[in-house]
């Protein structure tokens, strides 16, 4: 490598040539290229976490959509009675009667044991879009919120038609719509399924 020496008449010295720093240019070039680099790194990392929060939220509301459905299909199997119906906090349950479409906000069942009557009703409160169980002591439990639609239960057929007999096969239906929020998109939800009350044996 070849050094070039200034000139006797140039002012500078040798290790002043040497010492020689980088010009504006370069500095903004790299400067240029840093921040390149940054925001890069930013968006990969915030795409990570936007990914991780979706599939985080999806797996949360699997778990529970299985654990919530097989619950209700133990009940409804095992139970004595079940009747769909509507129901409202100040009013309670109220059937639907004969020839009446049999499609509610809220499921009835009951189940007797050793003289003893056990009851739970799930219903759809349109007034904080919640879907709650309550039992015969008045004990209520939040399952789920967001909840758009009122009309969740009804008396199938297999076709899916509803019936206006209180029938067995209880048909369940839950939309759900979560509203957008920081890294996490708006998403929707549906849950829908069939459970058949099996003949009890007395």
């Amino acid at each position: 490598m070849k050094l070039s020496v200034p000139s006797p008449g140039s002012g500078r010295s040798r290790s002043q040539a040497r010492n020689q720093g980088f010009t504006l240019p370069e500095i903004l070039i790299a400067l240029t290229i840093f921040l390149f680099v940054i925001a890069a790194i930013t968006s990969a990392h915030l795409f990570g976490l936007r990914m991780f929060q979706m599939t985080n939220n999806k797996l949360r509301v699997t778990q529970w959509a299985r654990l919530t459905i097989e619950n209700l299909a133990d009940q409804i199997h095992g139970c004595n009675s079940v009747q769909v119906g509507n129901y409202a906090t100040a009013g309670g349950f109220v059937g639907f009667l004969p020839g009446e479409t049999n499609l509610g906000n809220s499921l009835l069942i009951i189940q007797q044991s050793a003289n003893v009557t056990y009851t739970n009703i799930y219903f759809v409160n349109p007034t904080d879009q919640t879907f709650q169980r309550t039992d015969q002591s008045g004990n209520t439990v939040i399952l789920a919120s967001s909840v758009t639609n009122t009309l969740a239960f009804s008396v199938q057929d297999y076709t899916g038609n509803v019936q206006t007999n209180n029938g067995q096969t209880i048909h369940l239906m839950l939309e759900f719509y979560h509203p957008a929020s920081y890294l996490q998109d708006a998403d929707y939800y549906k849950l829908e399924t069939s459970i058949k009350q099996r003949v009890m044996v007395q």
